[in-house]
């Protein structure tokens, strides 16, 4: 899990409460300060989502680069080689 995503879930839920806070007491400046973190932390846990992705990705392509091929399989080509062979 990357770290923006864990930020941004803490803004998250620091700003719904300030703002939940504000409109308690009237106070609206509060409720904008909270409003504002909450869109802070959204866009974070979203870019922290996009990064997870690409290392998963980049994960998953290196895994299947990695994977070792079956030798002992013949492709067509191979057949063909073997029987044009004297």
């Amino acid at each position: 899990m990357d770290k923006d995503r864990v930020k941004g879930t803490i803004d998250d839920a620091a700003g719904r409460a300030k703002r939940q806070v504000g409109e308690w007491t009237g106070d609206t400046q509060t409720q904008a300060e909270g409003a504002a973190q909450q869109v802070k932390g959204k866009v974070e846990k979203a870019w922290g989502n996009v990064k997870d992705a690409a290392r998963d990705a980049g994960n998953r392509s290196n895994r299947d680069r990695d994977t070792p091929v079956d030798r002992d399989t013949n492709t067509s080509r191979d057949r063909d080689d073997d029987l044009n062979r004297p």
